[in-house]
């Protein structure tokens, strides 16, 4: 085993253990023992984000007076990130905990359930869209003919860049080997001269290790330092002050569920999933946001350098997204619907993030 690996593990284990939170709740009175127990993977590979849903999952079976438990599993635990949703659709897990982007191959309104570059900026942002806005109710009614129930997102951070070399303005990713999660995040950086490439969160250490990659964006910074980031490169790319991720500044999770096995539920069960998500997803996100500011003093001393990008390169980043936006909405009426209630929402004056004048002339195909 190598110092590297040894300090890797130590890291992961560390961290880990300081960003857990233990989410209690009172069981569910008069719940029957029946001992179903559903087998659910979440698309962590480690850190706070692996411990924390791990924690979660082991307060079910006592909340639900043993009706229902769930066995948690890490990434890659059962199958590979890419191959969750045929997991669940085959029954070979009951359910899952994944980035909401990886629905974008079977679902493509998906691109639109979570954060894209420059759209909704703010976790209750996404929060109104769905619980408010209707997209819960379209979300769920695409995950059916799927043959899954979508439960409800779960927040967590922004997406921020690691790189081996300092990116101080949209200029700097001009011919750059960078990871990407795909899909329109991928065109976006694309547009900008970036050379993209897709690789699941498991192979991003690996990659940046042997220099596949030179940059890559993943979650914020408590997981990605617990996964060695710090190792492998020496700069972090930000926003502006108070934008950490101008591309993804809200990475959105979810519980999706095999329809048999929800349908398996009683209805009072039902209604608990559904709201221990909310629980989960409020816990999940404080507890990632604290542990995230541990992890900031680790990269300083670390020697890693943060940059950032400025309000010019985010007035250029949607001049290049917003015709994006519409090209990925027109791919499917499903994403038109989606995305059209979220650019109401953007152009309205509770934000005021999109213009008249920056979507004069595109169109959707609703």
């Amino acid at each position: 085993m190598t110092m590297r690996t040894t300090t890797r593990r130590h890291a992961l284990r560390t961290l880990a253990g300081a960003g857990a939170a233990t989410l209690a709740a009172p069981h569910i009175a008069g719940a029957q023992a029946n001992g179903t127990t559903w087998k659910i993977q979440t698309s962590w590979p480690g850190g706070a984000g692996l411990q924390i849903f791990k924690d979660w999952c082991a307060t079910i079976q006592e909340k639900t007076g043993g009706e229902l438990a769930f066995q948690a599993f890490g990434a890659n635990d059962v199958v590979g990130d890419f191959q969750l949703y045929d997991a669940v659709k085959n029954g070979v897990l009951d359910a899952v905990n994944p980035f909401t982007i990886y629905a974008q191959g079977i679902i493509p309104a998906a691109t639109f359930l979570t954060s894209y570059p420059l759209g909704l900026r703010n976790p209750h942002e996404f929060d109104t869209f769905f619980y408010g806005l209707g997209g819960l109710e379209i979300a769920r009614e695409l995950y059916a003919a799927q043959g899954m129930y979508y439960v409800g997102p779960v927040q967590h951070d922004a997406n921020i860049i690691h790189s081996k070399v300092p990116i101080r303005s949209l200029d700097d990713f001009r011919g750059r080997k960078m990871r990407l999660p795909g899909g329109m995040v991928a065109d976006v950086f694309t547009e900008i001269g970036a050379e993209t490439t897709v690789l699941p969160g498991s192979e991003i250490f690996p990659a940046l290790e042997k220099g596949t990659i030179d940059v890559a964006d993943y979650t914020g910074p408590a997981v990605n330092y617990a996964l060695g980031f710090s190792q492998v490169t020496k700069y972090i790319s930000m926003g502006p002050a108070g934008f950490m991720s101008i591309y993804q500044p809200v990475d959105l999770m979810d519980i999706t569920v095999r329809q048999a096995s929800w349908d398996a539920l009683s209805p009072q069960m039902r209604q608990f999933v559904e709201m221990e998500t909310h629980v989960y997803s409020d816990m999940h996100h404080a507890a990632i946001q604290q542990a995230n500011q541990e992890a900031w003093g680790k990269f300083a001393a670390d020697g890693v350098e943060v940059t950032r990008l400025s309000q010019d390169d985010v007035e250029l980043m949607t001049e290049v997204a917003v015709p994006i936006w519409f090209k990925y909405a027109n791919r499917d009426k499903n994403a038109a619907r989606v995305f059209k209630i979220q650019l109401d929402y953007m152009l309205s004056g509770s934000l005021g993030y999109v213009t008249p004048e920056q979507i004069e002339g595109l169109t959707l195909d609703l």
